[in-house]
């Protein structure tokens, strides 16, 4: 009979670079009987669990391969028959990642849960092409929002964003693009500078820079597509601003 507590461990495994994992999430892995994970997951963070059991529980091209309500069966019940289950999904399970519906569910059957935060792709990705959410004079505040609601429409808070003078972050937007530029259009955002980050932090990273007027036709040109960030506002222009620095103090030491 099973003598283990049964337990939920939700861990963020960041946005894709293993070396943005946490040393807890490590630790919660290396104690793991099941591990399910996500397809925004690193591959390579599995090592770190050589005797649990591995389920892939993710989407795929809108394929999935277990609807959530399979994925709660699974949890609850690899955690009575087997001990310690690891829900690992990609960035922080609490930023869209229905982390906390997920401990909710776990608690309510009874089982121990626990959290690790992981770092958000909303924040560390554009980081990595030196794209930072705030600066003096450029961005006093950011938001991060769903490009995408549970119904599958664009989430209303784009349009109160566009009419900010914040930094916009938008997370599973690329199939609203076209709508999320028509929103800032109408603000009178035409020339705003906006980036699109596709695998960030991996070696498949792929990025397009331009303005809300320019940017459909140089995802075309770049053949982006999910999974990708979108980052909208002036500090945006920080990333070549610094390229320009960089490269006006090579041409003086030369």
């Amino acid at each position: 009979m099973q003598t283990k507590t049964a337990k939920l461990t939700v861990v963020g495994a960041g946005p894709g670079d293993v070396d943005l994992f946490t040393l807890k999430g490590i630790k919660a892995l290396k104690s793991a009987d099941v591990v399910l994970y996500d397809a925004l997951v690193n591959p390579e963070l599995l090592s770190y669990a050589p005797d649990a059991e591995l389920i892939f529980v993710g989407k795929r091209k809108g394929c999935y391969s277990y609807q959530q309500e399979q994925i709660n069966d699974l949890i609850v019940n690899r955690a009575h028959s087997h001990g310690h289950v690891v829900r690992l999904k990609g960035g922080d399970p609490f930023i869209f990642g229905r982390g906390a519906e997920e401990m909710e569910m776990a608690a309510q059957a009874g089982i121990e849960i626990a959290m690790v935060p992981g770092i958000s792709s909303s924040f560390a990705v554009p980081a990595y092409q030196n794209i930072p959410l705030t600066k003096r004079g450029s961005s006093e505040s950011f938001w991060v929002i769903t490009g995408t609601t549970k119904k599958h429409k664009i989430s209303g808070d784009v349009a109160l964003a566009a009419q900010s003078t914040a930094t916009v972050v938008i997370l599973m937007g690329m199939g609203k693009l076209s709508e999320i530029c028509k929103l800032f259009r109408a603000s009178g955002k035409n020339d705003t500078a906006i980036a699109i980050i596709q695998n960030g932090t991996t070696l498949e990273e792929k990025i397009g820079v331009g303005t809300i007027d320019s940017i459909e036709q140089i995802v075309v040109e770049n053949e982006l597509a999910n999974p990708a960030i979108i980052i909208i506002g002036d500090v945006v222009n920080h990333r070549q601003q610094l390229e320009n620095i960089k490269q006006e103090v090579a041409e003086q030491v030369a």
